[in-house]
């Protein structure tokens, strides 16, 4: 279990700062532009995220999304937690999930967060997020649907933090889990409707 250490507020302030210009990285935006995919604001749903950056065909620049928003998350958590403290690695990591939601450089409009949240909760604690990168999978296979094997996993965040004995990040994980059903209510509103587009299918 990690120690209970405590930052400055000067500290605490400076990470939050830090973790979300971090966050803030639209990567799917800029990887788009790059290859030439087109504005990925005017594609799809217009997220930023990995998601919609599939929607353009191009499968590695989707990879390539995953990858650097889930590692931009757990970057700047360790990068917290080893200049700082574990108050100041858990402010990182909710200032960064808020940072790829609502980027300044965006209009404030930016995507669901999920892979952020994947690579936030694998820096915090690496089995908790191993835990959670399978019931994600799990999820989405068992019900075909990608937003909610992401609903589930953040759903069990806090049940695996527990469970392993991370009481002192549970608030963090129910808030980031509140956040994420926040940013896909629309995914909820079509899955109650059957309307929630299903892996491998289109429209």
């Amino acid at each position: 279990m990690l120690p209970d250490l405590v930052s400055s507020t000067p500290m605490i302030v400076l990470w939050a700062v830090i973790g979300y210009l971090l966050g803030s990285i639209p990567f799917g935006l800029l990887l788009t532009r790059a290859m030439n995919l087109g504005d990925l604001r005017k594609i799809g749903s217009g997220n930023i995220g990995a998601t919609n950056v599939l929607r353009t065909g191009n499968k590695g620049a989707a990879a390539a999304t995953l990858l650097l928003d889930g590692g931009k998350g757990a970057v700047a958590v360790l990068l917290a937690r080893w200049l700082g403290a574990e108050d100041t690695a858990q402010m990182a990591a909710l200032a960064s999930f808020l940072g790829h939601c609502f980027p300044v450089w965006l209009g404030f409009r930016g995507g669901k967060g999920v892979a952020t949240f994947l690579g936030i909760v694998l820096a915090l604690s690496w089995p908790v997020g191993l835990l959670c990168c399978a019931t994600w999978l799990a999820g989405a296979a068992l019900s075909r649907i990608s937003s909610v094997g992401a609903l589930v996993a953040a759903l069990m965040s806090t049940a695996w933090m527990l469970l392993l004995g991370h009481v002192g990040m549970t608030a963090l994980t129910l808030v980031l889990t509140l956040l994420i059903f926040w940013r896909h209510a629309t995914n909820i509103a079509r899955i109650r409707a059957g309307t929630e587009p299903m892996i491998g299918k289109k429209g």
